[in-house]
């Protein structure tokens, strides 16, 4: 197992973090788009995350795939530095049901970017900073 020094707090400190770990961090994220998303488990959020962050997500996914049943999220690029995992995902899918107060509109999203910023502790996804183009999303939408 090799070694690697990250940053952590103060930015001329840093402690070494094993490259195993990192691996562990970006296999969560994985494994966050394959259970919870595509297979369309929720419950998936219990053992992949943790506190507050794990609950926003379970609000979020359950209402998200009922409007977008056929949701995808595809995984262009995952990039882990100690406890941070950066995603880069291109998702698609078909507005069949109310989203944010806008009835289905039977239209697309396709190859749409998101980019967000995880943080890993103890194992578990804990929060979660992202970047959506939701103005390409909307004008796919008709919206």
């Amino acid at each position: 197992m090799r070694l690697c020094h990250v940053r952590h707090g103060n930015p001329w400190v840093t402690r070494p973090v094993s490259v195993s770990s990192v691996e562990e961090n970006k296999q969560l994220v994985r494994r966050l788009v394959h259970e919870a998303v595509a297979r369309r488990n929720p419950d998936a959020l219990d053992e992949l995350a943790a506190g507050e962050f794990a609950q926003a997500a379970k609000r979020w996914v359950q209402p998200f795939q009922s409007a977008f049943p056929d949701f995808e999220m595809e995984i262009v690029d995952l990039i882990a530095e100690g406890d941070k995992v950066v995603a880069h995902f291109r998702c698609s899918g078909t507005h069949r049901g109310e989203w944010l107060g806008v009835p289905a509109t039977g239209r697309r999203f396709e190859q749409v970017n998101e980019i967000y910023i995880f943080t890993v502790r103890g194992g578990k996804l804990v929060s979660a900073v992202g970047v959506e183009d939701n103005l390409t999303r909307m004008r796919q939408l008709g919206l």
